[in-house]
């Protein structure tokens, strides 16, 4: 289109475009299709597209996306390339699959593994740099669990999905409190331990008059506050 053709007040232009009337009726026709093709796609490459999904997954979909996209809007363009790109994603999703289920060093390249951020308590620092997750989105996560300390938490997963898998303390013990800092009227309402300590920075616990000044033996810092039941 030349420059000189577009105007700002050609609102027939804007709205409709320049194509045939009847390729509204066209249009129809081709989301019916597309719709179709991708519900079709999403069936033959397995329930797991309808839940959370996977880097692998994710991918897939978002290329049956920008492959379907164009022959909807596109009056020049068929629909048999956008069958070719479905076809091809789904053998290509369902190798992957087929992979994995039988080679666990696959798997975990291709999809990743789950990731361990709160063991016995204590924060896996190490772990939560590698997954890039920090403090406060962490102690988001176990609020929205309804968890207000660590010490009620055994474990605490991320899957290779992206979903947090929790599992509580039997008996909740004494730990580090996750509520947010300028809540200080709930945190008030905490009972505080006298008698047990716990590294600010990872949960770690100790008794107390044991080297309240001392290095952390988990994470190595040096700041330690009174324990929360």
């Amino acid at each position: 289109m030349e420059k000189d053709a577009i105007h700002l007040y050609d609102w027939e232009r804007i709205l409709l475009g320049e194509v045939p009337g009847f390729f509204y009726l066209e249009i129809l026709l081709r989301v019916a299709a597309v719709y179709l093709i991708l519900v079709g796609s999403m069936r033959l490459m397995g329930r797991r597209m309808a839940s959370q999904l996977s880097r692998n997954e994710m991918a897939a979909l978002i290329s049956l996306a920008a492959a379907i996209g164009v022959p909807i809007l596109d009056p020049s363009r068929g629909l048999l390339p956008a069958v070719i790109i479905a076809l091809v994603v789904i053998f290509v999703q369902r190798l992957i699959s087929y992979w994995a289920a039988r080679n666990e060093k696959f798997e975990g390249i291709s999809q990743d593994i789950a990731t361990t951020l709160v063991a016995n308590s204590v924060l896996q620092l190490e772990n939560m740099r590698s997954a890039r997750m920090t403090r406060e989105l962490l102690f988001a996560q176990l609020r929205s669990s309804g968890i207000l300390q660590l010490g009620s938490v055994k474990r605490l997963y991320m899957e290779a999905n992206g979903a947090f898998t929790l599992i509580q303390h039997p008996e909740t013990q004494p730990g580090l409190s996750i509520l947010p800092e300028w809540d200080s009227d709930f945190i008030a309402q905490q009972t505080v331990v006298t008698d047990r300590y716990v590294c600010y920075w990872c949960g770690q616990t100790q008794p107390a008059g044991t080297g309240d000044s001392a290095p952390c033996p988990h994470c190595q810092k040096q700041e330690w506050v009174q324990a929360i039941r």
